[in-house]
C-alpha cells in the first residue's frame, strides 16, 4: 500500500513535526508513506483565487488512479472501523496511492473537492493545520495496526 500526505502550509512547528516524525516511523513499518508540504498561494484579497492556485497545484501531485481524499470539516466522518476500510481500499489492484490532501488556511478549491472520492471531516471543529496533519497521522497509524493485526486499537 502506497500513502501520500499532500498539504499546504507555510511552516511546521517543533512539537507538530516531532508527533509527526513518531506516526511516520511507525507507519513506515507497515506501508510507504510519502508527506509532501507545497508552499501557499500568494496571499491576496481574491481567496477563491488563492484556492484554485492552491487546488491547482494539489491536484497535479495526483495520479489518474489514486484515491484522493480531501481533508475538509463539511466532508464525512468515519469511525475508526471506516477509517480502516478507507485504508484497506489502497489494496485494490485499481489503485494506484491513497492521496490526503489538506488544503490551504482557506480551504479547499470545488475542483479539488470535485477530484475527491472521498471527502473526509476529521472533526466537526475546524482545526489548526498542523493537529489535523497529526491527528491524521495518527489514524493512518490506527487504521494500518488494524489492517495488519498489530496490538494498538483497544
Amino acid at each position: 500500500m502506497r500513502l501520500v500526505v499532500l498539504e499546504v502550509t507555510r511552516g511546521r512547528t517543533p512539537w507538530a513535526d516531532e508527533a509527526a516524525r513518531l506516526y511516520l516511523e511507525r507507519i513506515e513499518r507497515m506501508a510507504r508513506i510519502e508527506e509532501r508540504a507545497l508552499r501557499p498561494a500568494d496571499p491576496g484579497p481574491d481567496v477563491a483565487r488563492v484556492r484554485e492556485d492552491e487546488g491547482r497545484r494539489l491536484l497535479a501531485a495526483v495520479g489518474p488512479r489514486d484515491h484522493v481524499v480531501v481533508l475538509d470539516e463539511r466532508g464525512r466522518g468515519l469511525d475508526t472501523e471506516g477509517f480502516r476500510a478507507l485504508l484497506a481500499r489502497g489494496d485494490e489492484a485499481a489503485v494506484t496511492r491513497i492521496v490526503f490532501l489538506l488544503g490551504g488556511a482557506h480551504g479547499h478549491a470545488e475542483s479539488t473537492r470535485a477530484r475527491a472520492q472521498t471527502l473526509l471531516s476529521l472533526s466537526p471543529l475546524v482545526l489548526n493545520h498542523q493537529v489535523a496533519r497529526v491527528v491524521l497521522l495518527e489514524q493512518i497509524y490506527r487504521g494500518l495496526t488494524l489492517l495488519k493485526g498489530v496490538p494498538y486499537h483497544h
